[in-house]
């Protein structure tokens, strides 16, 4: 019974903390054209995805290590997960620009 509550417990702390991310871009929906140049990605990784993949980028629990993504991954790929999803990650936690944005910026992470 204690395992199925641990379980129960964890599984919403993952989504909460995907979700908690909102930071400055919470109110950018319809951000989906434009400068990519003044967005800063490292702020946005900062107020949306460390919760998950750690301060350091390095992995915490089932959220894989983005520290050295752009060795594995292009920055098409990493922007296709940010957009869709993939595994515990669910869809669209950033849009527009500042997908874009992190995802070159996450490319470079080698």
């Amino acid at each position: 019974m204690k395992t199925k509550f641990l379980g129960v417990l964890f599984g919403a702390a993952l989504i909460l903390g995907a979700c908690g991310g909102g930071g400055d871009n919470a109110n950018n929906d319809n951000n989906t054209g434009g400068d990519t140049a003044s967005v800063d990605a490292e702020k946005i990784v900062n107020n949306s995805c460390v919760s998950c993949h750690g301060n350091n980028l390095e992995g915490r629990g089932n959220a894989p290590a983005l520290d050295a993504i752009g060795a594995t991954m292009s920055e098409e790929q990493i922007h296709d997960i940010i957009i869709n999803g993939q595994g515990a990650m669910p869809p669209g936690i950033i849009k527009g620009d500042e997908a874009t944005a992190v995802a070159k910026y996450l490319a470079e992470k080698k």
